[in-house]
């Protein structure tokens, strides 16, 4: 009777020990995954509008996709004002049209991120479809930069979460912005310099344009860089934003936020 008595208590120590530890490892799952690290599945990509930094630095950058009258001045600009660092967006086909700019814009120093191909809501697009416009601007930047780019703008700011998808797998991060000019409304140079300085903040990336349809860009851009200098920022490209540490995404929207 005893001999049974520790064999059965035996049995129910080893069934207890085993729950334990089932128990242990299921709480370190669910420690782990509280603090959004998962052993199981990789982070989802996400569009980038800020990166969270204590330094004053700040992008500057510019989307174009037609006309040859606004990235001269914009250029011009920069040029006199001493600034040697900002992103610019290029659509394939402007690209193609206006290589004497493209290489204008590289010889400055700037940094060159792909506007896609079609300017059009690549999230009404099929996954096929996406890459095709992804990576034929892809090619048509690379041979006239000689360089592949790596930062890609949506036509429009339109994206869902297959655009970001897509755009991971081939090797490019999504830029987006969290100051808008506004520029590409043309609602007048003050208000354009004031949303810029005003909005402005450490890490943060600003939307502006040198496309034909943007008329005040290039009269707002002294005022702003002189104010922001004032203000004790640093103009960095985005690939040097990125270099601070953790980026700044938000929820994937699908609406068109910009030209």
């Amino acid at each position: 009777m005893s001999s049974f008595f520790y064999v059965l208590n035996g049995k129910k120590i080893k069934r207890f020990l085993i729950v334990m530890a089932a128990a242990v490892f299921t709480a370190g799952v669910i420690y782990v995954e509280t603090d959004n690290v998962t052993v199981f599945s990789e982070e989802a990509p996400t569009a980038i509008y800020s990166v969270p930094t204590d330094k004053k630095l700040i992008a500057l950058t510019f989307d174009i996709s037609w006309g040859d009258k606004r990235t001269a001045p914009i250029l011009k600009v920069l040029e006199d004002k001493k600034v040697t660092k900002s992103t610019f967006f290029l659509s394939a086909p402007w690209s193609k049209t206006h290589p004497e700019l493209v290489k204008q814009i590289k010889e400055s120093g700037f940094e060159i991120g792909s506007h896609g191909h079609k300017h059009e809501n690549y999230s009404s697009l099929s996954d096929e479809e996406i890459r095709k416009q992804i990576s034929t601007a892809h090619t048509t930047l690379t041979e006239l930069t000689g360089q592949s780019p790596k930062l890609i703008r949506m036509p429009n700011g339109d994206f869902d979460k297959r655009v970001l998808q897509v755009a991971s797998t081939l090797g490019y991060k999504t830029i987006q912005w969290d100051t808008d000019s506004l520029d590409w409304k043309n609602p007048g140079t003050q208000v354009i310099i004031d949303r810029v300085v005003n909005k402005a903040h450490p890490g943060d990336i600003v939307l502006l344009h040198a496309s034909d349809s943007c008329k005040q860009t290039h009269e707002a851009l002294p005022v702003i860089i002189d104010k922001l200098r004032a203000q004790g920022y640093e103009f960095v490209t985005v690939s040097e934003l990125l270099q601070q540490g953790t980026v700044k995404g938000k929820e994937v929207r699908d609406q068109a936020l910009g030209l």
